[in-house]
């Protein structure tokens, strides 16, 4: 029952901001909206409010923002035409139409702040072991150590710090340590080893030899520093987002790792059990990637109308009404397919089943 409501939440969240940010940029430039849908197909119950409909659909795979005009065939009354969209000029229908990722992008920025602002268990800086056959070691380090800068820059968990000597560019690193009652400074020569990322690449990293103690604290920061870091964040996950994407199409990564929303329903259960901030944070996480999907340039999604109207920018003119629909069909036909593959993923993992792919 858990899995089930931690991934109604999640998806009815991330649905819902999207398509507000459809609707309220739409709203801002005058363009009529009919219909605010969480889900496809038939409806299941709505209430009009003003010249929208909102209503809840059957099935809970997404949602939509019917605008007056998006079809181009639709007929429009004449004291309706100055608020369609097809009469809006093409930067304000790509406003409209990157709203919705965009809108999931900034969630996950709000949600990062306030996870960051209220605190997030971190692994301190303290050294709970320390590698014989390493630098740290021959340069005095000894578990029960508290580093607290590399190279002067004040590292305040182990990410940090981690961050920081794999970053450093000198060939000895100054680490300033607090030992009991008292501050050292050691210099350390970190080595280069070879080690698989998370995309099974090798990679040369900087090491000197040292492993995390079990201290954890719970780390605020200030509402500035927050909203950096929060940006900062959705950056990062973004950059990996879209190296992922690459790596999948060159084959780095197998592409039984796509999953449907069987997987994120798990994944969302299991992250409920964790805690609040793990929650938050899995939000954030499925928020940019869907954000991010949806700005890939596949006919049906919000990439694709945005590739049509780069389209009309570059040549003058909008794409056919009929070369557009075998595109929107084609698109159609993608994302069907990745969502049959999706699925038979999931259940490969759930019922160990036999991969023919």
């Amino acid at each position: 029952m858990t899995t089930v409501i931690s991934a109604i939440i999640v998806l009815g969240v991330l649905i819902f901001v999207h398509e507000l940010g459809h609707f309220l940029v739409a709203k801002g430039f005058g363009v009529k909206v009919l219909r605010f849908s969480l889900g496809f197909g038939p409806k299941i119950i709505g209430r009009t409010c003003g010249e929208t409909e909102y209503c809840i659909s059957s099935v809970p795979l997404g949602g939509y923002v019917k605008i007056l005009g998006q079809d181009p065939e639709e007929e429009i009354k004449p004291e309706e035409m100055d608020r369609a969209f097809s009469q809006k000029s093409v930067w304000v229908r790509m406003a409209v139409v990157v709203a919705g990722p965009l809108f999931n992008l900034l969630l996950a920025v709000l949600i990062f702040f306030i996870v960051y602002m209220f605190g997030v268990p971190q692994l301190t800086t303290r050294v709970g072991s320390v590698n014989r056959d390493f630098p740290a070691y021959r340069a005095g380090i000894k578990p029960g150590d508290k580093i607290l800068s590399v190279d002067g820059k004040e590292v305040e968990n182990w990410l940090e710090l981690s961050r920081a000597i794999r970053e450093s560019r000198g060939e000895r690193i100054r680490l300033e340590i607090k030992r009991d009652n008292r501050v050292l400074i050691i210099q350390v020569a970190p080595k280069i080893r070879k080690i698989k990322n998370i995309f099974g690449e090798e990679k040369e990293v900087r090491m000197v030899g040292i492993t995390a103690s079990q201290e954890i604290v719970k780390q605020s920061v200030s509402p500035l520093r927050a909203f950096s870091m929060g940006i900062r964040r959705t950056g990062e996950i973004i950059y990996l987002t879209f190296v992922s994407i690459i790596k999948i199409i060159e084959r780095v990564i197998p592409a039984k790792t796509i999953g449907g929303p069987i997987m994120i329903m798990q994944m969302a259960g299991q992250q409920a059990k964790e805690g609040v901030v793990n929650f938050l944070l899995f939000m954030a996480l499925i928020s940019i990637n869907l954000g991010i999907l949806n700005l890939l340039p596949i006919p049906i999604l919000d990439g694709g109308h945005l590739f049509f109207m780069l389209f009309e920018v570059v040549f003058g003119k909008p794409l056919s009404v009929r070369k557009m629909e075998i595109a929107q069909n084609i698109g159609l036909a993608l994302l069907i397919l990745l969502m049959v593959f999706a699925f038979y993923n999931d259940l490969s993992r759930i019922f160990n089943l036999k991969r023919f792919f």
